[in-house]
């Protein structure tokens, strides 16, 4: 949750940090995109997060809800980058991937009136990666050099360390 919030931010000071560099209109239009995404994101994430696990239909929003996350990362997969930030593009592919397959694995975590947590496991963890991948390009949209851009998140290192 804490990282989400921490690349929706990093994300609306990347718009304005590219709305400095100039009038070029390939970037304006790029910084528009980058942060209706950082606010859509921003706002699927406080849906998810005032779901009323209670409610009989608590599973079918949650995953509802993933769904539409799910295309907006393939929304951002599909932005036009510009020139100088070319090199991102493939790791915002991955990102989309990574969301994909963890929707997926939640839609299986849910099946049939259930709940699977190995399944559900699996979908965090890609949902971890998905985000992280968001991180790493806001950070180096935003000038920056990521302080970690080991692309494993810390719960796939903890579960390697513990397997040791």
């Amino acid at each position: 949750m804490k990282n989400k919030i921490l690349a929706i931010t990093a994300g609306l000071l990347t718009a304005m940090a590219l709305t400095a560099c100039g009038k070029d209109p390939e970037l304006t239009q790029f910084r528009e995109e980058i942060d209706a995404f950082c606010t859509e994101i921003s706002n699927i994430d406080t849906s998810i997060n005032n779901v009323d696990a209670e409610s009989d239909n608590a599973a079918d929003e949650l995953l509802g809800y993933l769904d539409q996350l799910d295309q907006d990362f393939k929304d951002f997969a599909a932005l036009d980058f510009p020139t100088e930030f070319d090199y991102l593009e493939s790791m915002a592919d991955e990102a989309s991937e990574y969301m994909t397959t963890a929707v997926q694995s939640y839609h299986d975590a849910f099946s049939n009136g259930g709940y699977n947590q190995l399944t559900a496991d699996y979908a965090k963890e890609n949902y971890a990666r998905a985000y992280k991948r968001i991180q790493i390009i806001i950070t180096f949209l935003h000038g920056e050099q990521p302080e970690d851009v080991n692309l494993t998140t810390e719960e796939a290192t903890e579960e390697a360390s513990s397997a040791e």
